[in-house]
């Protein structure tokens, strides 16, 4: 910001920033950061943390805000950075809303999950009593750095995990993202996301994809920041998710859960007669073919009771089920009947 430097020049006051990273990305780019830092002339405190879904507590917000406290930072002028996955952008958030009621903060995702997804909404929280962000708010960031050099050393696993989310708006919403998706899919977890020239066939396929991932995530969240309409596309594959994920910690990752979530959820829609065997085929090949699961032993019929339940408690008395009507269309259905669910788990099971 030029006023901005302008400003620490005519007052001779250094810019100060306070940085919070993963500790795995830490251990990766910790030295490029610090030396960004040091060639700016910049203050700062880089605060290393561990992120996980295990560690993703209102203890690691409190430990953050006692560093926050300790530098001294100035609100209005000094945003705080987070530097890593979704679960770390989450956590920096909360703390950042509710640090002197709300100070700024800046979203650095260094997963492919959390490039498509948490940098765009804004949505903060930590995980409470054994469920899923149970505690948290919408707080947006004021920037979201979006740089896909992160994503080349993520484990193939990560990249996968980041498809299921990306497949997700795809189902939802854009025919054209699913076609990229299945005749992409493998090549896109080989060269982790990276623009390579020299492969015609594929254009630049991961430009594309990610483009428009996030730009259906933004048509759908925009207009719907704080979720005050409770219909949103956006759920889909987080009916079931946050109860299995909790569950089976760790052993799904988050687009692993949502994607097993989108895959009973398919044989839902083709058990409702909104898709065709081949459309449904489609859509799991394709999940087959990002290297996800289509399926987990923790995924019982009394969860999915139970995590159908507790998904009426949040959204008005009504399931607002979101299902696939085609590929790349859907709508929201509050009448799927019990025997039609249980039919889509036997078939499902039984497949």
């Amino acid at each position: 910001d030029p006023q901005q430097i302008e400003l620490t020049t005519v007052s001779k006051r250094k810019l100060r920033r306070f940085i919070v990273i993963d500790e795995v990305v830490d251990k990766l780019y910790g030295s490029k950061v610090r030396e960004y830092f040091e060639e700016n002339n910049v203050q700062h405190k880089i605060l290393a943390l561990p992120t996980t879904e295990e560690t993703k507590s209102m203890d690691l917000v409190l430990n953050i805000l006692h560093e926050v406290q300790n530098f001294s930072l100035d609100r209005r002028t000094e945003p705080i950075i987070a530097i890593g996955g979704g679960v770390c952008l989450d956590i920096v958030g909360l703390a950042a809303s509710l640090y002197r009621r709300r100070t700024p903060y800046i979203r650095v995702p260094t997963t492919l999950l959390s490039y498509v997804d948490a940098s765009v909404g804004a949505k903060t929280g930590v995980n409470f009593l054994q469920c899923k962000n149970k505690l948290g708010g919408y707080t947006p960031p004021v920037a979201s750095f979006l740089d896909r050099s992160f994503i080349q050393s993520i484990p193939r696993r990560h990249i996968s995990n980041g498809l299921g989310e990306i497949l997700k708006m795809a189902l939802m919403k854009h025919k054209g993202l699913f076609d990229l998706l299945k005749n992409h899919g493998k090549y896109l977890l080989d060269t982790k996301f990276q623009s390579c020239n020299g492969f015609a066939d594929h254009g630049d396929a991961a430009l594309q994809t990610t483009r428009i991932a996030i730009e259906t995530m933004l048509e759908e969240l925009a207009p719907n920041l704080w979720e005050d309409d409770l219909d949103r596309l956006v759920d889909f594959g987080h009916l079931i998710s946050p109860e299995l994920e909790m569950r089976v910690l760790p052993s799904l990752m988050h687009g692993e859960a949502v994607n097993v979530d989108m895959a009973f959820m398919t044989y839902v829609a083709h058990a409702r007669g909104l898709l065709d065997a081949e459309e449904k085929e489609q859509i799991l090949q394709c999940m087959r073919g990002l290297e996800l699961p289509v399926w987990h032993s923790g995924c019982s019929w009394a969860l999915i009771q139970r995590a159908l339940r507790e998904r009426l408690k949040h959204s008005g008395g009504q399931p607002r089920m979101p299902l696939p009507t085609g590929l790349g269309v859907a709508e929201i259905f509050n009448d799927t009947s019990e025997e039609t669910l249980e039919r889509a788990y036997e078939l499902w099971v039984r497949d």
